[in-house]
């Protein structure tokens, strides 16, 4: 270990900032082809629905401010927390260039996401790799993922916990349904892992509460013509009804921020169908910057040391 600053790249997703960004970010999602003229119209309508823009750079910002606060305090080295985000400014490797500008020789890589993914946090650690192999530094310590992690488990376990007494049917427990961003069906040829850690992490939380009633789900799948990991969560919702189920707790436990994600596709689309099912449905709150968690992601770096 050096005596220089100990830098922290924490890499998420990103959003747009203005409607105005919402074309260049979709088109950077889409790995330069621009959206066509309906996609676009869709996206946009789905941000108007959640108030026009995702809060998610603000919560980002609020969870580095936090951390770097929360780092400092715990250690005599001095700590910089730097952002970089997949899709939009500062991308990850700006981040990169402002650590090695600011002296940085050192640094924890962190993605705000609990599941490793080849695809998801594999790539954003990769993007930084690659980066810091340009720029001749810093070196990098890879957190690649943290889904059962005790205090993570803690922290989902209050909210499912929370939201469960929100539930007031006593002939049948609620079904608590435990979700995350689908990926391409592709994946499981390569034996990623994404699967089943969002199912350990089910498994955790449901052992913790010995939950009688827990389902695995997949929101949020992407706009094309490839399979998406399922079942569906509006399928999912679907069958419980079937089921004769009359309340439901959606635990969204790979997003740890409120953004597009949570407040359309759970909020909005999710309710809107429990409500034409007929299903009690609570939503369990998100991480956001609640000081608890700024204290996970603060021993997830410390211990990375």
């Amino acid at each position: 270990m050096t005596a220089s600053p100990l830098g922290v790249l924490l890499m998420a997703y990103g959003t747009p900032r203005s409607p105005e960004e919402i074309k260049p970010y979709y088109t950077h999602i889409r790995h330069g082809r621009p959206p066509t003229a309906q996609l676009l119209a869709d996206l946009t309508r789905r941000y108007e629905a959640i108030g026009g823009l995702s809060p998610l750079n603000e919560i980002t910002q609020k969870q580095a401010q936090g951390l770097e606060q929360l780092l400092n305090g715990n250690s005599r080295r001095p700590v910089q927390v730097f952002l970089g985000m997949k899709h939009n400014q500062p991308f990850i490797e700006d981040a990169v260039a402002a650590m090695v500008a600011a002296g940085i020789e050192e640094a924890i890589a962190l993605v705000l996401a609990p599941h490793y993914s080849a695809m998801s946090v594999g790539s954003y650690l990769q993007s930084a790799r690659e980066a810091a192999a340009k720029l001749g530094g810093p070196v990098l310590h890879e957190i690649t993922h943290w889904h059962l992690h005790p205090q993570f488990i803690q922290l989902l376990s209050n909210r499912v916990a929370a939201a469960l007494a929100q539930c007031h049917f006593a002939e049948r427990p609620a079904t608590v349904i435990f979700s995350a961003h689908s990926l391409p069906e592709r994946i499981l040829a390569t034996g990623d892992v994404y699967p089943q850690q969002l199912q350990e992490t089910a498994d955790a939380v449901g052992k913790e509460l010995l939950l009688p009633d827990v389902r695995l789900a997949w929101q949020s799948a992407g706009r094309t013509s490839e399979s998406w990991l399922g079942p569906d969560i509006l399928e999912v919702l679907r069958g419980l009804k079937e089921e004769g189920q009359k309340q439901v707790v959606i635990c969204s436990a790979g997003f740890v921020a409120d953004h597009l994600e949570v407040l359309y596709d759970i909020d909005i689309e999710c309710r809107d169908l429990c409500q034409q099912l007929g299903l009690h449905m609570v939503r369990t709150a998100s991480m956001n910057a609640d000081p608890d968690f700024l204290a996970l992601l603060a021993t997830l770096v410390e211990g990375s040391l």
